[in-house]
């Protein structure tokens, strides 16, 4: 509730009085300088609101960082309901004027508000001493570094927007436009801001609000995860720099022991154990204040209950995951996903609620990962788990794929995870893993991650960095699709890749280009 407190103060003083407009080059929020900026109680309201922005847009992370990756079904499931997005994100489809999400994923107003505030308290501000200073500067730098490599990763080079114009009196359309940076300088500003963070925060390891702040570890995760990237994936311009895998394991190793797995895979989600040794940062959902969209991968009594049969075999006729009729199941993962786990692997259903039809026939499966829980009042399920945004078991899995790419032992971290996934049924002669081949081995991080970070917002991303045996993105292998001998992306269609940029965006300035491969 104090977190809730602290949102609605800041969104008070900032006045709500305007929402994106021309471009969507504008923060969401306008307030005259001559009454804001004035304490730092107000400077520490907006960085919350910067943060409540943050979460706004949970969904699109799931969207861009996940959806398109080859492990989600399209068209109408068992339940008889039509799954969302199956065209063209769940199913690569994208088109010029079918581009599945518009107005750049609605991520520049969050960065507009982050750019106002980093002028503010870089130029006004006395108030602050340094220390302070630098701190929220350091959450500042780190959060738009984080919200860029969205973009970065979706659309490549883009509209590289560095200071609050509109706020500093700007308001003519024209001196608006800005056309996309390169892909090269957009990745190079990431890492610029990435730099400026990790300086800003100097020694101060601080966390916030029980990890639902940007923090220190925050960013060098993010550090970690920019240059594995740079060390692996070419856009357009960029091209993997052979110093830049160095860099990311530099940055991710000196977190490596100083956060743990915790024993029981379902404990790093659950409500009541928000913050926990295994969390590095989360986007915080509370009951009375916000929830999750959690429910649009679960089920409606009248389509589930007493239609299919568990996997005991019995018929299930109670609301087994306690929905309250609250929930639809218009997102699932496809049946081949789900069979790859080993029945002792302890995610297989601490993560999905299979179910079968009266012959014993697998029909489908509903997500119980992240439910939330019930509040006390109204007995209702709260759908207010935090959406996890890094986590140790990230850092342990990148490590791996950075010791592969170096020849290292890649095993030595990917078996910590597999350790915990089966709990007291782990057997290292069975279930551990032995290094390999490259591909092997690369293979067996992204099938890993695959268990790992369901619903994470990170498949998409791993099989464009990952490599097969001849270097190539795993997004053309077939090795690491479902259900299909198809790969997630054919070569031939290489230019999807990158998504394309809505018409109506593409309308508002003349000095944007949609992305190669995409025409009338």
């Amino acid at each position: 509730m104090k977190y809730l407190k602290y949102i609605f103060v800041s969104y008070l003083m900032t006045g709500l009085l305007l929402s994106c407009d021309v471009l969507d080059y504008e923060p969401e929020d306008y307030f005259g300088s001559s009454n804001f900026w004035d304490n730092e109680a107000q400077v520490d309201g907006f960085m919350i609101g910067i943060h409540k922005n943050l979460r706004d847009i949970n969904e699109y992370i799931y969207l861009l960082g996940e959806a398109r990756g080859g492990t989600l079904r399209t068209g109408s499931g068992t339940q008889g309901v039509s799954y969302d997005y199956s065209s063209p994100i769940k199913d690569n489809n994208f088109t010029y004027y079918n581009t599945g999400v518009s107005n750049w994923a609605k991520f520049y107003p969050k960065i507009l508000n982050v750019n106002e505030f980093i002028y503010e308290v870089e130029n006004n501000c006395e108030f602050l001493d340094t220390g302070t200073r630098n701190y929220y500067l350091g959450q500042a730098y780190g959060v738009r570094a984080y919200l860029y490599f969205h973009l970065y990763r979706t659309f490549g080079g883009v509209p590289l927007i560095k200071a609050p114009k509109v706020m500093n009196g700007v308001t003519n359309a024209e001196d608006l436009y800005e056309g996309q940076a390169t892909a090269k300088q957009t990745l190079d500003f990431i890492k610029e801001d990435i730099s400026k963070s990790e300086t800003a925060f100097g020694d101060n390891e601080t966390v916030n609000l029980n990890k639902g702040m940007w923090s220190k570890a925050a960013t060098i995760v993010l550090k970690g995860e920019v240059y594995l990237w740079s060390a692996k994936v070419t856009t357009d311009d960029q091209s993997p720099a052979s110093g830049d895998i160095t860099t990311a394991r530099n940055a991710l190793s000196r977190l490596v022991g100083k956060y743990r797995l915790l024993d029981d895979y379902k404990d790093v989600f659950a409500y009541e154990n928000k913050g926990n040794d295994e969390v590095i940062m989360a986007l915080r959902f509370m009951d009375g204040e916000a929830s999750n969209w959690i429910y649009n991968f679960t089920y409606t009594d009248a389509d589930f209950l007493n239609k299919f049969y568990g996997v005991n075999g019995q018929l299930i006729t109670a609301d087994t995951l306690k929905l309250n009729n609250q929930g639809k199941q218009r997102h699932e993962w496809k049946e081949g996903f789900f069979r790859s786990y080993d029945d002792m692997d302890m995610r297989k259903r601490e993560i999905f609620l299979d179910y079968y039809d009266e012959n014993g026939n697998y029909s489908g499966t509903v997500l119980r990962k992240c439910l939330g829980t019930i509040n006390a009042a109204t007995s209702k399920r709260v759908f207010s788990d935090d959406y996890v945004v890094y986590r140790y078991a990230d850092v342990l899995l990148m490590m791996a794929e950075i010791a592969n790419m170096e020849g290292g032992d890649v095993a030595s971290f990917l078996n910590q995870v597999r350790k915990r996934a089966y709990g007291d049924n782990y057997d290292e002669s069975v279930h551990g893993y032995t290094n390999g081949t490259f591909e092997k081995n690369e293979l067996a991080i992204l099938h890993e991650r695959d268990k790992e970070f369901v619903w994470e917002g990170k498949r998409w991303y791993d099989i464009r960095r990952m490599w097969d045996a001849g270097y190539k993105p795993l997004v053309f292998s077939s090795e690491a699709n479902y259900d299909t001998s198809e790969p997630v992306i054919k070569e031939s269609e290489s230019y999807k890749l990158l998504w394309p940029i809505d018409v109506e965006t593409l309308n508002k300035d003349p000095k944007l280009k949609n992305n190669p491969g995409y025409t009338k």
